[in-house]
């Protein structure tokens, strides 16, 4: 089994993979608090909170298996070479799981606060029964041969793809809206942060190993970072360059304009009164 060679990297490698936890961890908040205060989910797309369960509990289900399974871990040495180290760390499980329990709480919100006319898309349901299905059929193929390895990859690479397709509604609504209002920046600044830092912890490794392994050994960790960064990057481009956010400001003509008709309107009710 591989050790770390450099204390110092190792220390930097403990803290940037903290940094990335911190990040992504504290962008789940804004949205929780504001359906609290609100005691409404309007607004809140139902299908981003309905394909980020499957996402983040496809995470989970890899982290959480790499990283406490022996038997998976021997398979992963048997891959890649005993002299490689996991690279599943304690951060990556805490992030995936406390994620899972926030995006659970989202839907439990979704449920007691007022809803409004939103639901669920059929296309999204369809999405998640498919990918569901798909595992069940991959466990399947995997059991007689314990392919264990192989049947978390499957899950690695599920939450890649519901990465990419929980992006693409919000991208699309601002470009067709011209718009992003109503939509937080905050959550896509930590978001590019605990990006950037996951991406940093990877390089630290390597450089401590001296092998690159640690990246395709771990692809779904590293094209996370990749497609997560992609679309913070276009969310920041159309939030700061293409659709800057400007408070409406009404001209005082239009207010007089607005009110002059309210005022004669009520003269009008008393004459007829009287």
């Amino acid at each position: 089994m591989a050790s770390w060679n450099s204390i110092p990297l190792e220390i930097t490698y403990q803290v940037v993979g903290w940094i990335a936890f911190v990040s992504w961890t504290f962008g789940f908040y804004p949205q929780l608090i504001l359906n609290f205060r609100k005691k409404s989910v309007v607004g809140l797309s139902f299908d981003f909170v309905v394909l980020n369960l499957t996402k983040h509990t496809s995470y989970l289900i890899y982290n959480a298996s790499l990283y406490f399974s022996s038997t998976i871990q021997k398979q992963y040495y048997e891959k890649y070479g005993y002299d490689e180290m996991i690279p599943v760390a304690a951060n990556d499980v805490a992030f995936s799981t406390h994620a899972v329990l926030i995006t659970l709480i989202v839907l439990f919100q979704i449920l007691i606060y007022d809803r409004g006319s939103q639901k669920v898309s059929r296309i999204a349901i369809a999405i998640v029964i498919a990918v569901w299905l798909f595992a069940a059929v991959c466990f399947f193929i995997a059991l007689p041969r314990h392919s264990w390895l192989w049947l978390i990859s499957i899950f690695n690479s599920i939450q890649v793809f519901m990465t990419v397709v929980k992006y693409i509604p919000q991208a699309f609504m601002n470009f067709k809206r011209k718009s992003t209002a109503g939509f937080s920046i905050g959550n896509i600044l930590l978001d590019f942060s605990g990006g950037v830092a996951n991406y940093a912890q990877m390089i630290v490794q390597s450089i401590d190993q001296g092998s690159w392994i640690n990246f395709y050994g771990n692809m779904g960790k590293m094209l996370l970072s990749l497609v997560s960064i992609s679309f913070d990057i276009i969310f920041m481009c159309q939030r700061f360059v293409l659709y800057p956010n400007k408070k409406a400001q009404v001209p005082p003509k239009l207010i007089e304009e607005t009110t002059e008709p309210l005022v004669n309107t009520s003269d009008h009710k008393q004459s007829e009164t009287v």
